[in-house]
């Protein structure tokens, strides 16, 4: 069994489309409303659809995470979220991988990191 998609809810459809695009590399492949729903894919071919909810709660601890092929491009994606305006730690090693966390816009966090 394969994951298919992941849908998030989130207030601001088009802010966290965004950091999804410009800092994480997705492709957005369809929007629906005024920012009322986005469609993204990964290279990989995962879909990640992002529905606006005004006022969205996850349990504490709640996070998606992505791995990366080598810790050199976890230190790649961390790069690329910096010079697309987003602010994340530095990676570091933590849980036995080389991994940062940032919070997406809406207050979605999101880890990415590399197990060797």
């Amino acid at each position: 069994m394969r994951l298919n998609h992941l849908d998030l809810a989130v207030p601001d459809v088009a802010a966290t489309a965004d950091f999804f695009v410009r800092g994480c590399g997705f492709t957005q492949r369809s929007t629906r409303g005024a920012n009322a729903m986005a469609v993204l894919q990964a290279e990989d071919g995962f879909v990640l659809v992002l529905t606006a909810t005004m006022d969205p709660h996850y349990p504490e601890g709640f996070h998606i995470g992505f791995l990366q092929p080598s810790d050199d491009a976890v230190h790649a994606a961390h790069a690329t979220l910096m010079d697309a305006g987003f602010d994340a730690p530095p990676p570091a090693v933590g849980y036995g991988c080389l991994q940062f966390w940032v919070r997406a816009p809406g207050g979605i966090v999101v880890e990415i990191g590399h197990r060797s």
